[in-house]
């Protein structure tokens, strides 16, 4: 039999794997080299993709709270001229209140009997009057206590003094405004 000797091919062998190992590594290393690097610029690509996203819903958000602070004004402004209608509206209901009121103090005044002040707050009225006799005033408290427009009358104070030697009686009386005669008296009747 003959004799091989196998050691420089063993050698030979060897060294080829260890440049195959060597290139295996250095591909390998390369090609997680290369993953890393995509991955990377990958992550720089969505991180400036959301930024980009973050910067567009920063200047809407902007423009949003511009519209809202807009829309507080048109709200307040809103509020004010509601506020304003209510007030008016009020004022043009109790506009014909006033002249039935005056009205009303000259129907239930009776003779001997006249005012002097005349006040009025809310529906609050205070008149200062003198009168012939406290029996005048007494029917004058009568009136306006069936009269349709003002109603429940108090005597606050009466004097009696003397003036160019006739006794005249000085009064304060309090009353209220009725409003519930409003609708009642100022709408015609339609007869059918």
């Amino acid at each position: 039999m003959a004799r091989i000797n196998l050691l420089p091919w063993r050698e030979w062998e060897r060294k080829r794997k260890q440049r195959e190992f060597a290139g295996m590594a250095a591909a390998g290393a390369l090609l997680a080299v290369i993953g890393v690097i995509i991955g990377h610029i990958q992550m720089e690509g969505m991180i400036s993709a959301q930024e980009e996203r973050n910067s567009y819903l920063q200047g809407e958000i902007k423009t949003l709270e511009t519209r809202i602070a807009k829309i507080k004004d048109l709200e307040s402004t809103k509020d004010k001229l509601l506020a304003r209608m209510n007030v008016i509206q009020e004022l043009q209901s109790n506009r014909p209140l006033s002249v039935h009121l005056m009205d009303e103090l000259v129907r239930t005044l009776p003779e001997g009997v006249y005012l002097k002040k005349f006040a009025q707050k809310g529906s609050e009225l205070t008149m200062d009057g003198a009168a012939q006799s406290n029996a005048r005033v007494s029917a004058y408290m009568r009136n306006i206590d069936g009269s349709l427009w003002v109603g429940n009358p108090k005597l606050n104070v009466i004097e009696t003094k003397t003036e160019d030697r006739r006794r005249v009686a000085e009064f304060t009386l309090l009353a209220g405004q009725k409003a519930a005669a409003t609708e009642q008296n100022d709408t015609p009747e339609v007869k059918k």
